[in-house]
């Protein structure tokens, strides 16, 4: 409410109970007053005299500062091992990409997952302020987790009203309470596929609009999607350290319950391989979040100086602008799409990618290893037929 009556010429000055105007203060400007009792304000405005404030802290008019951001989370040091899967991260946070990660139990899906939202860049005071907003209009809010980006990792059984938010009068969902940040969604192919398919709108727009006989609203739903499953209903499809106890037509069910339009919405699809042990034991402690989260700002800084959005928003004649490559790779990125049979889609995606590699690398024409790598990361599911 705060937040929208911010935007008018003259805002009101808003009088609130305890919790409600500390939140409400957190809108840069606003005049918000905290009143702990209805008779406060029956005392500060006083029949027939002007209005006064009372003696004591019942009537206290919030000073103008925001609090402290909260501290972070987990650290990407204490994943072992998965170069290439920390290296999609990078990519994904730095492009604003989202990430399908399949591979066997213990993997270290989720622990990646859970350490995804630190890598990407501070949030903006304008971007906490929507977040927050969201949060507290499903009554979530909290002063600690302000200017941190929020992780959502609703469980498999959720339907798909709490997934993407509805019901009556119309409320926000998973997918909205994950604005500005991250919706981890472990298992994926165990969602209802009505809920699953639910997510194709608001991954390409950033919005979703729900409507219902009385009433039509719309969120706000510009979150990162990171993606975990198995290969195989037992987990074990590919895997070296144990057999997979699965038929071939088990595996093609399992992978088959992704719809193709779903897949093509996922910039990075990535296979993680389980950890021998001794890798495991004895690997030393990798980059920190902070040295990636350095390098993914950085990239992201350079997306916005040059066309106004992230990699992952750019379309149409914006693409082809600000995505200009090497004769070289053209032909390579052509060929590639030909062979494993892109849609436009698909190319699209992969354009986007190799430029957010290219940022990374400070490079301002896509050259062949970008166009290269980031193909690696456009591969289907990996099925028996393919080995």
């Amino acid at each position: 409410m705060s937040l929208a009556l911010h935007g008018q010429a003259h805002p009101p000055t808003l009088v609130l109970p305890p919790g409600s105007a500390e939140e409400a203060a957190l809108v840069p400007d606003m005049q918000v007053v905290r009143a702990r009792h209805l008779l406060d304000v029956v005392a500060a405005f006083p029949p027939g005299g002007s209005p006064a404030a009372p003696a004591g802290d019942g009537w206290t008019l919030l000073q103008a500062g925001l609090p402290p951001a909260a501290a972070a989370g987990p650290d990407l040091a204490d994943v072992k091992g998965q170069s290439a899967a920390k290296r999609a991260l990078e990519i994904a946070a730095a492009g604003g990409h989202s990430v399908l990660l399949v591979g066997p139990p213990g993997s270290g899906k989720s622990m990646l997952a859970q350490r995804f939202a630190n890598l990407l860049p501070p949030m903006h005071t304008e971007e906490a302020l929507q977040s927050a907003a969201v949060a507290s209009l499903a009554g979530i809010f909290s002063l600690g987790q302000w200017m941190r980006r929020p992780t959502r990792a609703p469980h498999h059984t959720a339907s798909a009203v709490a997934l993407v938010g509805g019901g009556s009068p119309p409320r926000p969902g998973e997918i909205s309470l994950a604005h500005h940040g991250v919706l981890f969604l472990d298992e994926l192919v165990e969602f209802p596929r009505a809920a699953l398919e639910a997510l194709r709108e608001p991954l390409e727009t950033g919005r979703i609009a729900i409507a219902r006989a009385a009433q039509r609203a719309e969120f706000p739903a510009r979150f990162l999607l990171i993606a975990a499953m198995n290969p195989c209903p037992c987990g074990y499809f590919g895997a070296t350290h144990r057999a997979c106890r699965c038929s071939p037509d088990q595996v093609v069910r399992y992978q088959s319950k992704l719809s193709g339009p779903l897949l093509d919405r996922i910039d990075l699809h990535l296979e993680l391989a389980a950890l021998a042990p001794q890798e495991l034991l004895d690997t030393p402690a990798a980059e920190s979040t902070a040295t990636v989260r350095e390098r993914c700002t950085a990239a992201r800084a350079l997306a916005l100086q040059r066309q106004g959005q992230c990699n992952q928003a750019l379309a149409g004649q914006d693409l082809e602008r600000h995505a200009a490559r090497t004769e070289e790779a053209s032909r390579f990125l052509n060929h590639a799409a030909a062979r494993l049979g892109w849609s436009a889609r698909g190319i699209h995606r992969a354009l986007r990618v190799a430029r957010t590699i290219a940022d990374l690398q400070g490079s301002e024409k896509l050259q062949t290893s970008h166009v290269a790598e980031a193909v690696q990361y456009r591969r289907a599911l990996r099925s028996p037929a393919a080995g």
